[in-house]
């Protein structure tokens, strides 16, 4: 058999991460010794560390927990409104450590192919997995468990005339806190929870335009577990299907809770459909109406963070990759590649699952020795 440094690497130590290496090591394989964790950030939390400062508990998302342990019990009492950043990584910290799970940070993957890198370039079908890092140098692995998510691949489409913009640009990711516009006119631009959660929030501070795509659908129902099984049913359609995750607020309409309420009472939520160009002082319509803008904020989302899987050539014509296994997180064209976090496991309990299916199917796979479970 081929030298390898390990039989599976998992790269990253979000959501998605941690459950695969818990799922592994409860299958009788030994952290650097039979698999790897590495992650880029410099500590524990995944993206939750960089989120904004006002996302707090009471805002935020449901948190899921991760299999065997408990968030809330990680909880002192009354931080119910603390922020996101810090009470998340706190907990995914104290897990690491509870599970003996040995993440390497900070490792950066650059690169992935079936044989060593020669220039710019990879190939060749072999047995190994080489994977060029920062901070690790190379490893080698049989299999490969990628929970990269999507926080490290922002997505602003292109407009004409954006590079003409005289105001500020940024994403969701860069946002921190709604005073640093005050006395700004912000145009928020996307459709998504987070889109809305920002609107508001700005909101409350300065005026406001908000724009989407398409016209917003409001849930003014509960959200049930049904309808969140027939939403991650429907996504997990497209992926077994080659085609690229659609959105999940697509399927399950925006949450009109409270907040949004009275936002919508104050007129925050009369949206606008897409402009037709940006101009140095604003935005421009096909009608030819204008408004003018200090501040654009793209919440227009995430892609998923895939690029140094680029050698592997495991997307097909449309730019999708094909997924199977009990929960579409094999790669067709390749069986020793599972993305988790990736179409039906992107929320953070899909990542639980996916991360036990993950380990489990790869396992098998590889032909692990049932006596080291």
């Amino acid at each position: 058999m081929p030298q390898t440094d390990v039989d599976i690497l998992v790269i990253g130590a979000g959501q998605a991460g941690l459950s695969a290496g818990y799922h592994l090591s409860k299958l009788g394989l030994a952290p650097e010794r039979d698999f790897r964790i590495v992650d880029h950030a410099p500590g524990p939390g995944g993206a939750w560390q960089f989120r904004w400062p006002s996302l707090t508990l009471t805002t935020v998302n449901r948190v899921h927990d991760l299999p065997g342990m408990s968030f809330a019990d990680t909880l002192p009492p009354g931080s119910e409104s603390a922020p996101a950043a810090t009470a998340v990584p706190h907990y995914y910290e104290l897990y690491e450590k509870r599970f003996d799970l040995r993440v390497q940070r900070q490792v950066t993957v650059k690169v992935v192919c079936d044989r060593t890198a020669d220039g710019n370039s990879c190939a060749g079908r072999g047995e190994v997995l080489h994977v060029e890092t920062e901070g690790a140098g190379t490893l080698r692995a049989r299999g490969l468990i990628n929970g990269t998510g999507t926080w490290e691949h922002p997505f602003v489409p292109r407009y004409p005339g954006a590079d003409t913009f005289a105001g500020r640009q940024l994403h969701t990711r860069d946002y921190r806190t709604p005073d640093e516009f005050a006395g700004k006119h912000v145009v928020i631009v996307g459709g998504g929870i987070s889109a809305v959660q920002l609107l508001d929030e700005i909101s409350q501070v300065t005026s406001t335009t908000w724009v989407t795509r398409s016209a917003p659908r409001w849930r003014e129902t509960p959200f049930s577990e049904q309808d969140g099984r027939d939403a991650v049913a429907l996504v997990e359609d497209r992926v077994r299907r080659g085609l690229p995750p659609g959105s999940v607020v697509s399927l399950t309409g925006l949450p009109l809770d409270q907040r949004l309420q009275a936002a919508r009472e104050r007129g925050v939520l009369d949206r606008l459909p897409m402009f037709e160009r940006i101009e140095p002082a604003g935005m421009r319509w096909s009608d030819g109406r204008f408004q003018a803008a200090d501040v654009i904020l793209w919440a227009t989302g995430f892609r998923s963070s895939l690029d140094h899987l680029a050698p592997l050539r495991l997307r097909g014509p449309g730019g999708g990759i094909t997924m199977t296994g009990r929960l579409a997180t094999q790669v067709a064209v390749d069986p020793r590649i599972h993305l988790i976090g990736y179409g039906p496991s992107a929320s953070t309990i899909g990542a639980n699952r996916a991360g036990r299916a993950a380990a489990r199917e790869l396992t098998d796979y590889l032909g692990i020795s049932p006596a080291r479970r």
